[in-house]
């Protein structure tokens, strides 16, 4: 079967791998579609993401959806056919973490397509791939695979706002126009935001930002002071979310917060210096978010109830066998926003 291998930075294969074989509490699930996620990028471009350097060839791909064609004898609440979106969590439910509640934080997790362990978790962007059977929920069978893929960024939006708080009436900040910063604004509408302002340095991704939730972009690579002017004018923030992942960014939210405000850092952050004097004097919190747990399962019910709507975000539908060149539109953040990978089946 194909898949799509990641070898080195720059180095992406369309490789021939056996089939597998799902072990007794496994499905084997054939990929409809998966979307491409700036981690994948970063091994992409770079051979790692943050502190997570590939040592060894690894499929790629995390957000997956597909059906079900075959199954271990000891897995329950599946049946050949059956059409199921993949949460790429797997937690071994006995740990601290596990046992609090906070299964994102597992001791002993994997993860799809991720170079955090040793050997690595391979993941989804191959024609079958394997999967708990706890991974997959069913779905109702209306809704694109396209669409049910973005299951996991939505999740990671959704915990984010959980970390985030009470957002009713609030003034939101997001930096960051990216899938997860234009899906950060429409959880926030769905959580009630008064005012939501996202910002970025391309007008693409902004544009699209506005028609999913937001009431205002600033493209700060043409208003260099958008944001301060904004800020003097209307006050100042009660939550920023960064979604960048850059030092500038992380500044700007928290230069545009007003005292105890929340600042969650959703952006993988790399290097950089930021003004944390000011975090102390305001009383600003700093919280991380990390992946997420139970809120995957509300991503698929949201999806599936059309009660959030990611088809915008979709830029192209490409086959797997072409995952080079899709991964090089993926890149160009002028022309696309979420390259979506679709199977044969």
């Amino acid at each position: 079967m194909l898949a799509c291998v990641i070898h080195a930075a720059h180095d992406l294969r369309i490789d021939e791998l056996p089939e597998p074989i799902p072990e007794p509490d496994e499905a084997i699930v054939q990929l409809g579609a998966g979307g491409i996620c700036g981690s994948d990028l970063h091994y992409y471009h770079e051979g790692r993401v943050a502190d997570f350097k590939l040592r060894e060839p690894m499929t790629l791909g995390h957000e997956v959806a597909g059906t079900v064609v075959a199954m271990g004898d000891k897995v329950a609440g599946l049946k050949l056919g059956d059409q199921v979106a993949v949460n790429p969590s797997r937690s071994c439910g006995e740990c601290g973490p596990c046992r609090a509640g906070r299964r994102n934080h597992c001791t002993k997790g994997q993860f799809f397509g991720s170079a955090s362990r040793f050997p690595h978790m391979q993941g989804g962007f191959a024609e079958r791939f394997r999967a708990k059977s706890e991974q997959c929920i069913r779905l109702g069978g209306n809704v694109p695979f396209p669409v049910i893929a973005c299951a996991e960024p939505l999740a990671v939006c959704l915990h984010a706002a959980n970390q985030a708080g009470n957002l009713l009436g609030k003034r939101v900040l997001i930096t960051g126009a990216g899938p997860i910063g234009t899906l950060l604004a429409t959880v926030a509408r769905l959580g009630g935001a008064a005012r939501i302002v996202i910002t970025d340095l391309f007008a693409a991704p902004l544009a699209l930002a506005r028609q999913l939730g937001a009431d205002q972009t600033i493209n700060v690579a043409e208003e260099s002071n958008g944001l301060a002017e904004l800020v003097a004018k209307d006050g100042a923030f009660d939550v920023a979310f960064e979604a960048a992942g850059v030092a500038p960014a992380l500044g700007s939210c928290i230069e545009s917060l007003g005292p105890c405000g929340r600042l969650v850092q959703v952006g993988m952050f790399a290097s950089g210096d930021v003004p944390l004097g000011k975090l102390l004097a305001r009383e600003i919190e700093l919280v991380g978010t990390f992946r997420f747990d139970r809120e995957f399962a509300q991503a698929v019910r949201l999806l599936e109830e059309n009660r959030i709507d990611v088809r915008p975000l979709i830029t192209a539908e490409i086959p797997l066998k072409d995952a080079v060149g899709a991964f090089d539109l993926a890149s160009n953040r002028n022309k696309s926003l979420k390259v979506s990978l679709v199977g044969a089946g």
